[in-house]
């Protein structure tokens, strides 16, 4: 003996089932929404564990599956742009202390020059004009004359220490724009494969 189903508790079932899809739905794209914001990994399992949702219901739902996919997407070029973003900030922070290395090292050799010409015109009047001065002047220029002498090696110490800086900075410039093409290609790759 065979029982027919009615028609209405057919239709009441089918729109039961319907209405427990769309909502399984609704909550996908809402936990979707969550992890994209909070910027946390987007896989199958957290996506079905926070939505109430079966794995099965993610991978036998066509617009399920799409939605996860679509999310996953975005995911992935958000992740690119950020690291782009970093790596910009980066690459400019690198070539603004390479900047500063670059004009510290300038005004140290200005003044260098500065002190050595001072050092040589005093040198220049000692020897010229030592016989007219006293005694007292000659410590004197002889005390400027060392304390010139010192501040001469200081400032070139400096410019030693500024140049390596500099020379520093450069190669890790340098570095970063390999690192950061490297990551490029590796991106592209990802991109094709």
């Amino acid at each position: 003996m065979t029982t027919t189903v009615p028609a209405a508790r057919t239709s009441n079932a089918l729109e039961a089932r319907r209405r427990k899809t769309q909502a399984g739905l609704e909550r996908i794209q809402a936990v979707l929404e969550q992890l994209a914001r909070a910027k946390r990994p987007i896989t199958m399992a957290a996506v079905a564990r926070q939505a109430d949702v079966s794995r099965t219901f993610l991978y036998e739902h066509a617009e399920a599956r799409a939605l996860v996919a679509e999310a996953v997407s975005r995911a992935a070029g958000r992740r690119v742009q950020d690291r782009r973003a970093e790596s910009e900030a980066i690459e400019a922070s690198w070539r603004e202390r390479a900047l500063n290395a670059e004009e510290a090292l300038k005004a140290a050799h200005d003044e260098i020059r500065t002190q050595r010409e001072r050092i040589g015109d005093l040198l220049g009047q000692v020897k010229d004009l030592q016989t007219q001065w006293s005694e007292e002047d000659i410590v004197r220029v002889t005390t400027d004359n060392a304390n010139l002498t010192r501040r001469a090696r200081r400032l070139a110490a400096e410019n030693k220490s500024l140049t390596d800086k500099l020379a520093a900075a450069r190669d890790n410039v340098r570095f970063a724009d390999k690192r950061i093409a490297d990551l490029e290609v590796q991106l592209t790759e990802r991109e094709l494969s």
